[in-house]
């Protein structure tokens, strides 16, 4: 199995000190599958995934994109490597000022300069398309818009440069059970669409984790307590996990 992410011996501490947030993860994501991290709050999470997109540097430890270690990267390089990675962020976060199709043509402005402005505007319009909306939307502004609805503009934004690599940070946080259905299945098929794919979701919802997740990875303490398919963690012997799985899964 091919890996997209390896991370070894990451370890981050923010005041120089002792105080570690991560504190030795040892990480495969594969390639074309969808892995969710959970875990409780406070246990990483989002300090991973910072280090994965290289907004943060590692204390000690490694972090290898598709087989780049980012900390030897320059900066320049570490930007091309995010041209790579799509981010669906947890509240969407558009530009309140942009229109729908401002918002998704916005990274083709920044980082296709060789394109033209009607490439562009179609290359959005069809990203748009892809994520559900329909064209009546593409010249309201973010305020205009349900939370599903900007849920759908954020990722049409996040497939814009055609990544190999889908961040979704907490993408059903805030929402009703219907639209977190609704996310989920959007999360699936957008992964099954996108030929060599590779998601990586965040989420304190593990009825979704568990809908979605081919691979399942647990923080907990800013260490990988544990790595596996969905199955794996229901037949877990370890207590604690057992317990959390227990807690968190509805039992239809």
């Amino acid at each position: 199995m091919s890996t997209a992410v390896e991370i070894t011996d990451l370890r981050k501490s923010f005041d120089g000190g002792n105080t570690f947030i991560l504190k030795g993860i040892n990480l495969q994501i594969p390639k074309d599958k969808v892995t969710v991290i959970i875990g409780f709050s406070g246990t990483g999470k989002s300090v991973l995934i910072k280090h994965i997109l290289g907004l943060i540097e590692p204390t000690s430890g490694s972090v290898r994109i598709f087989d780049h270690e980012i900390k030897h990267m320059s900066e320049d390089e570490v930007i091309q490597l995010r041209c790579k990675m799509g981010m669906l962020f947890q509240h969407a976060a558009l530009f309140d000022d942009m229109t729908v199709i401002e918002n998704v043509m916005f990274p083709l402005k920044e980082h296709r300069p060789e394109l033209g402005k009607s490439e562009i505007r179609r290359i959005a319009e069809e990203k748009l398309i892809q994520s559900g909306m329909e064209e009546i939307h593409f010249n309201k502004l973010p305020a205009e818009l349900s939370g599903g609805m900007r849920k759908r503009v954020g990722l049409a934004r996040a497939l814009s440069l055609d990544p190999e690599i889908l961040i979704y940070d907490e993408p059903t946080t805030g929402l009703d059970p219907i639209l977190t259905e609704m996310v989920d299945d959007l999360i699936l098929s957008t992964h099954r669409r996108i030929e060599g794919a590779t998601s990586i979701v965040i989420s304190h919802d593990l009825n979704a984790a568990f809908r979605i997740g081919e691979n399942i990875v647990m923080l907990d303490k800013g260490t990988v307590l544990m790595q596996g398919t969905p199955q794996d963690f229901l037949n877990t012997d370890n207590k604690f996990i057992r317990r959390f799985v227990d807690k968190g899964i509805r039992r239809e």
